[in-house]
């Protein structure tokens, strides 16, 4: 897909998903409909949230083939982003260090912060690929702008 493509998409999502999580306070009802828009827009292999629940992160809604459960602090790329805090693009899972299988058909990973208004991470948004090389800075850039829409 051609960046400026990718970018146009990704703009228009922004807005659906702002339009979609504005007027409603369920968190949940609201990750479902965010990872369903964003896994409808581009198909990736899974799209989904996990939540923090007391110490470990706990599957969310999603979209995509049966998913790990729980992560325990520190594990694997979504282990690594809520303790990182940041954004963390993998190219290529298998040469991510204490990556999780939870499917061997996933090849590269993009995992967002979601952070609450005092900022406390809260949950993380999870995509995964098929493709190797999948996500870059545009899908990092536009990623976060969907996961601010949980800051309440």
């Amino acid at each position: 897909m051609v960046s400026t493509e990718k970018t146009a998409l990704y703009v228009q999502l922004v807005e659906q998903a702002r339009a979609l999580v504005e007027n409603e306070p369920d968190e949940i009802a609201n990750m479902a409909n965010v990872a369903a828009l964003i896994h409808d827009t581009f198909h990736f292999w899974w799209t989904g949230f996990y939540r923090l629940i007391d110490d470990d992160l706990v599957l969310g809604p999603f979209q995509g083939p049966i998913a790990c459960t729980r992560i325990k602090r520190g594990r694997g790329v979504c282990g690594a982003a809520r303790e990182q805090r940041e954004t963390v693009v993998v190219p290529d899972v298998e040469q991510f260090p204490g990556h999780i299988a939870c499917s061997s058909a996933s090849r590269s990973e993009i995992v967002v912060p979601v952070f609450d208004s005092e900022g406390n991470v809260t949950a993380v948004l999870d995509i995964d690929s098929e493709r190797l090389a999948m996500f870059d800075d545009i899908d990092a850039c536009f990623l976060e702008q969907v996961a601010a829409l949980f800051r309440k």
